[in-house]
């Protein structure tokens, strides 16, 4: 576990530096003691400072992220300007070849260089369609039961935090040679379907090893302009800069023709899953400069495209899960996610209710039409925050050894699908892995030929999904506690009483006993908010709507809470009200900061005319930049004088292996579920 040393702290763990986290080992806790005993490991860094918190979380999360062995890399091939890697001859002779015959081009994030699926779209010579996903192929890299294979099952998942990855596999993979980039040579994994040219039905299905070469490299907001029809992104796209002009309009016009059938087929895969659900999480990404410094926190805006893309791949894992089941029923790899519980949405139910909506959660259907139908015109996040109780109404969808429960069991609630896998993202996801190989074993079952593939049993199948299932949810623990410590040094050590961009509009989702829990989409932060504080006066808010704390008491009804004071003053804050919100930052003694959320007023909070709100957000994005960096580095700094102490003290000790007590509670926390805003006292 880790802790925060400070000066007379407990008398059982070994002398270590002050005003550092440290990984300690409880020894032993005697059933009369109210302290356990235990011994100092290592330091982890300094706290506040940037990379002391994020060791912390990752050692929080039991992540490892040790450099790949010297034994593990011996085993990768080389790829280098004096000996590049090429396509084998044996491997041509082996794969269906793609790359004079299909426009091949990925979507994905901007900076992104795990480039693991490409698409295509073309038209057949008998007039019906053809669409393919393709899928880095890492299993032909990474053999079964290898130090990398070992290594990659260990990890089971690359970590994604907001300011960095730490990888499944090591980059010459990941970026290289399993990347699908643009303009160079990619052995593949491929499922075309032939699709009929008007109503889009599936004829025909094609599984195979391919080889392509992706003709362009796009991010998601160019392809959305292009969709768009706003053809001026053009000038973005590296793969458009060296055309001349005869070419440049070709290419472009067949491009602009493949990204729009793909929208036109994803739309149409999309309305025959009836009962989908289109559920959203407050997902905050922080974005960096060229210098890898924090540019702005910015919550995640959907566009059509990211829709198109995930269709795909949403169409590719459920075609694959069939297939893989179909040749190996007890021992095949799929996702479930079981229906959730009625008794979860009734807080949404009542929410719904206290806008006049009404949320049928009787199927999966019912529920999908409802949300779709919730929808507050004058205020649109309402929409946003029923899908994220939504959301946290079920429970997580979970990997599975179709050996070990009945076909019933199977179906993917949310997806509305009886079968569903992990096929699309080898280089991030183990279970891929494993779905490849069973999936070139389904192919090599189909041809009569002797698999090469060595099986998973479904015991040994079903553990190592237990395992993978348990590294999925320390990836989620750790993105979402690295995006609240970037939240936290934004917020931290301003002046609340004369900084501009720490007064924000908030909305309340749910009513507590002594607050009210608010959203701020602004930095897409929720958080409690008191109506009653220590010293037991309440909030009040006078003719200016100005918050002030008096004497009096709070009364709670099932969408609103009223607080009274004792002078007959009384307001009254309900489900989904706009109001104004100061924020800052908790610290505390023993864990990580917190942000705190303070109600300034009971009135949504007036934001400047557009063009004075883009200065104030380019301001806000230049400051912050300013202000993290230089509090890094005023960290480090302050860190060096003491580092000559602390390689002493740190030579003395070593880490223990073997799981820990805190390894295991935060196991049992995870699987917890009851809403995390109960950790604020409400």
């Amino acid at each position: 576990m880790t802790v925060m040393t400070r000066p007379q702290e407990s008398p059982q763990v070994s002398p270590c530096p002050q005003d550092f986290r440290v990984v300690v080992r409880i020894d032993s806790w005697e059933s009369t003691s109210v302290y356990p005993n235990g011994h100092f490991v290592r330091v982890l860094g300094r706290i506040g400072d940037l990379e002391g918190e994020i060791a912390t979380i990752l050692v929080e999360n039991s992540i490892s992220v040790a450099p790949f062995s010297e034994a593990q890399m011996c085993e990768m091939p080389v790829n280098t300007p004096e000996n590049p890697w090429k396509v084998s001859p044996e491997e041509e002779q082996e794969r269906k070849d793609l790359r004079k015959t299909h426009l091949v081009f990925s979507i994905d994030p901007k900076g992104c260089e795990d480039v693991d699926d490409t698409l295509s779209v073309r038209t057949l010579n008998n007039g019906n369609l053809e669409l393919g996903v393709h899928i880095a192929d890492v299993t032909h890299f990474v053999a079964p039961n290898s130090y990398l294979d070992i290594e990659a099952r260990t990890r089971a998942t690359t970590y994604y935090l907001a300011d960095r990855r730490y990888d499944m596999l090591p980059s010459i993979l990941s970026a290289d040679l399993c990347s699908l980039l643009g303009g160079v040579d990619r052995y593949a994994v491929s499922v075309m379907w032939e699709l009929d040219k008007t109503s889009y039905e599936i004829k025909k299905v094609w599984y195979g090893r391919t080889i392509i070469r992706s003709a362009y490299k796009l991010f998601y907001e160019a392809a959305q302009e292009l969709l768009d029809g706003n053809f001026n992104i053009v000038d973005d796209i590296p793969e458009f800069r060296d055309l001349n002009e005869k070419s440049r309009q070709a290419k472009l016009e067949e491009l602009v023709w493949a990204v729009g059938k793909l929208t036109d087929i994803a739309r149409h895969v999309r309305a025959k899953r009836h009962g989908a659900l289109e559920l959203e999480g407050v997902e905050v990404r922080v974005q960096l400069d060229e210098k890898k410094n924090i540019c702005d926190l910015i919550p995640k805006q959907p566009l059509e495209v990211h829709e198109t893309v995930a269709e795909c791949m949403i169409l590719a894992n459920h075609w694959v899960a069939k297939k893989i089941w179909e040749s190996f029923p007890h021992q095949a790899l799929l996702r479930q996610h079981p229906p959730p519980h009625q008794e979860f949405f009734s807080e949404l139910r009542e929410c719904a209710k206290a806008k006049g909506f009404f949320i049928d959660t009787r199927s999966n259907k019912t529920l999908a039409d409802s949300l779709d139908n919730a929808n507050d015109p004058n205020d649109p996040i309402v929409n946003r925050l029923l899908r994220s109780m939504a959301t946290q109404a079920m429970s997580n969808a979970l990997y599975f050894s179709t050996g070990s429960c009945a076909e019933e069991e199977f179906r993917h609630y949310g997806l509305a699908l009886d079968k569903y896998t992990h096929f699309t993202s080898p280089i991030r996801r183990y279970s891929d892995i494993i779905v490849h190989r069973l999936l070139m074993a389904a192919i090599s079952k189909d041809k009569k030929m002797e698999s090469k593939e060595n099986l998973f049993s479904n015991k040994d199948l079903e553990e190592l999904c237990r395992h993978i299932n348990n590294r999925n949810r320390a990836a989620q623990h750790s993105q979402k506690q690295s995006t609240e410590l970037f939240q936290c040094m934004y917020f931290k050590d301003k002046d609340q009483e004369t900084e501009d961009r720490c007064i924000s509009d908030g909305i309340i989702y749910s009513v507590r006993t002594n607050g009210v829990l608010v959203f701020i989409p602004r930095f897409g932060i929720k958080g409690a908010a008191y109506l009653k504080n220590k010293d037991g006066l309440v909030i009040s808010c006078g003719p200016d709507s100005r918050s002030e704390w008096k004497p009096g008491s709070l009364q709670r009804f099932q969408n609103k809470i009223t607080s009274t004071t004792t002078g007959g003053e009384s307001v009254t804050f309900h489900l989904f009200d706009h109001i104004t919100v100061r924020i800052s930052v908790q610290a505390s003694r023993c864990h990580s900061d917190t942000i705190r959320l303070e109600i300034i007023s009971n009135k949504p909070y007036m934001t400047p005319d557009t063009e004075l709100f883009h200065q104030s957000s380019l301001l806000l994005k230049s400051d912050l930049v300013k202000e993290v960096t230089r509090s890094v580095e005023e960290a480090q700094l302050a860190q060096e004088v003491k580092v000559n102490v602390i390689q002493e003290d740190y030579q003395k000790y070593c880490q223990t292996k073997g799981r820990s007590l805190y390894t295991l509670l935060e196991e049992i926390r995870d699987l917890a579920l009851l809403d995390v805003s109960d950790s604020h006292g409400i």
